[in-house]
């Protein structure tokens, strides 16, 4: 499909239909606290329903519970092996450059300022690592698997924050559209898989055009579970990247809850990483992946790292001669890779497990009243603007 102005006009003014009816019959209902309760032991796949559960959250969780049936699975264990091979680049895309990506357009910063807890900056990150950790485990879409209720919970979630900001009157859908749209969802799904593999491309990984297909395939199967319109999605890397293009140009810029949002994802990680003297290369490291103006937008402050940073493409291609050269190295920083970003998750959660409950109201602490609210090698197509 290519998207013009009136198509990508028509995509801000729809949600997901399925959901948003469930979450408006549990709210009116009254039950969406004894649904959060009851949904806390739905947590793997094909495991029996809890006693209690509302009707409407039953069906809805019976309609969604298997994968779209046109999903090539080969392609998902390309994608999978993919992020094995890759995965704590990945988790570096996607927290120095996904997580930037969103703030740096100021309805999406608006939004998530609106909707995640100020006094707890590390929930977003881990319910986003938790998420990626969940799909690419062997077996993610079967039985015993935790991906599935993940997915039907963060589109419920989605859906809530609809409804909320709607009968709150805290959106103007005239001017942004709904909330979270058909629009910014495929965005966030480009955001997640074309901007991870623009990033990686930027930190020197040599990547191979299959796995870099199959990565963005297994986001495409991960929208269509999460309610996105599939007749909206592009099906190619070179489709994706005009749809990004279009939707930065029409989007992108500064704004206060950017650049607060952005603060608190620095400290956040200046907290994790040990010490004080690499904390400079959290601001260093958004700087070299969303680029010089997003960095000045989210106020990202330029250090003496900035220069540092340039050099990680050259580490990185030392490591893939090993890991290319001997098994036991590939093993070895595999393994390396692996537990580095479970260290992280680990301390983004600490030890908890996210739930993706749904919000029974957008309550203050919400926000802050006053303050900003290895073959052939992978080459991303040309881009008509950057993040």
């Amino acid at each position: 499909m290519t998207h013009t102005e009136a198509s990508m006009d028509a995509l801000r003014q729809t949600g997901d239909e399925l959901a948003d009816a469930v979450v408006t019959t549990l709210f009116e209902r009254g039950e969406v606290g004894k649904l959060n309760t009851l949904m806390r032991f739905v947590s793997t796949a094909g495991s029996p329903l809890p006693d209690g559960l509302p009707d409407v959250a039953r069906e809805y969780l019976r309609a969604t519970s298997a994968p779209p049936a046109w999903v090539d699975w080969g392609e998902m264990e390309k994608a999978r092996l993919f992020f094995i091979d890759n995965n704590v680049h990945i988790s570096t895309a996607l927290s120095f450059a996904s997580m930037p990506a969103c703030y740096v357009v100021p309805h999406v910063a608006k939004l998530l300022s609106a909707t995640h807890g100020l006094k707890y900056p590390s929930r977003r990150m881990a319910e986003t690592g938790q998420f990626v950790v969940y799909l690419m485990r062997p077996g993610a879409f079967e039985a015993g698997s935790r991906f599935i209720p993940a997915v039907q919970k963060v589109r419920l979630l989605h859906a809530s924050i609809r409804h909320h900001l709607k009968r709150e009157n805290r959106w103007d859908t005239g001017v942004l559209g709904a909330p979270i749209c058909q629009e910014d969802m495929i965005g966030g799904q480009m955001f997640f898989s074309l901007l991870v593999l623009d990033s990686l491309h930027r930190l020197g990984i040599h990547m191979s055009t299959e796995g870099a297909e199959a990565y963005y395939y297994a986001w495409r199967v991960v929208g269509a579970m999460l309610g996105v319109d599939q007749d909206a999605v592009p099906e190619t890397l070179d489709d994706a990247r005009r749809f990004l293009d279009m939707y930065m140009i029409r989007h992108m810029g500064p704004s206060p809850e950017g650049a607060h949002l952005t603060r608190q994802l620095v400290d956040l990680y200046e907290e994790v990483v040990p010490g004080t003297f690499f904390d400079p290369i959290v601001s260093a490291l958004i700087r070299h992946l969303v680029g010089d103006t997003c960095a000045d937008w989210l106020e990202v402050s330029r250090t003496p790292w900035d220069t540092v940073v340039r050099a990680v493409p050259h580490l990185l291609g030392v490591l893939e001669t090993i890991e290319d050269r001997s098994p036991l190295g590939a093993w070895a920083l595999d393994r390396l890779g692996h537990l580095t970003t479970i260290l992280e998750l680990s301390s983004l959660t600490r030890g908890r497990v996210m739930h993706y409950a749904i919000p029974e109201q957008l309550r203050e602490e919400y926000g802050v009243p006053g303050a900003p609210p290895r073959t052939r090698r992978w080459t991303p197509p040309a881009a008509t603007v950057s993040p």
